[in-house]
């Protein structure tokens, strides 16, 4: 390889991220060493590119500045200089390519410790190994560390970040082993307990399980219950001619062989011996708080068979002969529901509420949509600047159209995650012009509550009963926090 004396070049030193820790590869040591043989060479050093991308491909951030430096700056440099070709690619195809493009332009690719006259052809050959070597030393070192990882596993050793319900640990002697973890582990023996049992189906499981503190989704509550590790045991998959098998892990299982398989053969549909439980709707949510206007007790509820359906009646016991249909005893429930209306301090407090909800619910999304305003303003004061530049002359319009490029980029980007911040909750100027007063009517939040909630609710409010007559609801006595935020209107 012949070089002229005064000869120009650019540096460019490549290390990627996988790469840091490997000797020789420090962005250090190989400046270093192209500094000494361009002093060595009387070769003038124009620029040092600093890379720390992969070579895969030549969609490199700072390798397309280059190429894009040499086009507008035609015969400015004569040579670009790396320490090894695999700094330059790791393609043969693609290296190719980049040496006749970088050729057009009158610049010639050299590798100092591994130099090559690339116009004699024979050599291509040369390059081509130098370019295959580093590819084919990282797939031994992968399949290397894959044998090593199978043998890891084969002899009982957890491999990798910690499952659900684990945390990852060393001993005293640096061998790293997964222990369980509180309270995660106590929830998922609770799951595994109520999956055997064929009582609720996975997805009402993992819901109670999320409520009683697990954090996870439910892809990975699927995965959970179906990986053998909680019980114990390694999964050696199959590979070549060998088929894949179970083995005794070194860690402690959480629970027994025995559950995990009987959850298994639920899974699988051959062991569920129940039907899901489906929560219904009380038909006599009022049974056991309306006194009979005849003679004093609480009325209770039952069905009658008519001649195409049930009917549905709140009656007295027997030697007493007053009952009344559900629905129009409901009907007069809800009509002296409404009678209460809240109060405006009432109505001020939950608004209070609402707002301090809101807040404490989003002060994160609040927070990045703050930040992402002030960078939007910041790009924007950016682009005012180099107008400006551009506007004085102190700038060239190809530099300007450059800059503007990666301004107009980061401002659509920042647009857009500001689009999607702003979607995630509503504004609280919509959600206070709705109707507050309407949220707290009494007869609506009965309505929406379930059969428990809703005996919950009456009970609460109207702990010395109810009494029924020929018109409607007596007034009866609520409970002090009904009297401190509802007033009772008559004329309703």
């Amino acid at each position: 390889m012949n070089m002229r004396a005064d000869a120009i070049a650019d540096l460019y030193v490549r290390v990627s991220t996988d790469e840091q820790a490997d000797k020789g590869y420090s962005q250090r040591n190989q400046e270093e060493m192209l500094q000494k043989y361009c002093m060595n060479h009387s070769i003038e050093v124009r620029n040092i590119i600093y890379e720390d991308h992969s070579a895969k491909s030549f969609n490199r951030p700072e390798w397309k500045k280059l190429l894009q430096n040499l086009k507008k700056h035609r015969k400015s440099v004569d040579l670009i200089l790396f320490t090894k070709w695999d700094r330059f690619s790791r393609n043969a195809g693609d290296a190719y390519q980049m040496i006749n493009q970088l050729r057009d332009l009158n610049v010639e690719p050299q590798a100092i410790e591994q130099p090559l006259d690339l116009s004699i052809p024979e050599n291509k050959m040369m390059l081509a190994f130098y370019l295959a070597a580093p590819e084919v030393e990282n797939d031994r070192r992968a399949l290397n560390v894959f044998y090593g990882m199978r043998r890891a596993k084969k002899e009982g050793r957890y491999m990798g970040l910690a499952p659900l319900g684990y945390k990852n640990k060393i001993d005293d002697g640096g061998n790293k082993y997964i222990t369980p973890k509180e309270p995660d582990t106590s929830i998922l023996q609770w799951a595994f307990q109520q999956l055997s049992e064929g009582v609720y189906n996975t997805e009402q499981i993992w819901k109670k399980s999320k409520e009683k503190g697990l954090k996870c989704c439910k892809n990975t509550f699927w995965q959970v219950i179906r990986n053998p590790v909680y019980c114990g045991k390694i999964f050696i998959p199959a590979f070549k001619d060998e088929e894949s098998y179970f083995v005794e892990g070194q860690h402690e299982g959480i629970i027994s062989d025995d559950l995990f398989y009987r959850v298994q053969d639920i899974l699988d549909g051959r062991g569920r011996k129940y039907r899901t439980k489906m929560e219904t709707r009380d038909e006599f949510p009022l049974r056991g708080f309306v006194i009979c206007p005849k003679c004093g007790r609480l009325l209770t509820g039952s069905k009658s068979k008519g001649r195409n359906r049930y009917y549905t009646y709140y009656h007295c016991f027997k030697g007493c002969s007053y009952r009344i249909n559900t629905d129009k005893l409901f009907g007069f429930f809800q009509a002296e529901l409404q009678r209460y209306v809240p109060k405006k301090e009432t109505v001020e407090i939950y608004r209070k509420i609402l707002e301090d909800t809101y807040l404490e619910l989003t002060k994160d999304i609040q927070l990045a949509k703050k930040q992402t305003l002030s960078q939007l303003q910041d790009y924007e004061n950016r682009m005012s600047h180099i107008r400006n530049l551009l506007a004085t002359e102190k700038i060239e319009a190809s530099d300007y159209h450059e800059i503007k490029g990666q301004y107009v980029g980061a401002i659509e980007q920042l647009n857009d995650k500001l689009v999607l911040l702003s979607n995630k909750v509503p504004e609280m100027d919509g959600l206070m012009q709705q109707d507050i007063k309407s949220l707290l009517l009494i007869d609506r939040v009965l309505a929406n509550a379930d059969s428990k909630d809703s005996r919950a609710i009456i009970n609460l409010l109207f702990p010395e009963k109810l009494t029924f007559g020929d018109n409607g609801f007596a007034l009866t006595k609520p409970n002090d926090l009904l009297k401190l935020s509802y007033q009772y209107n008559i004329s309703l």
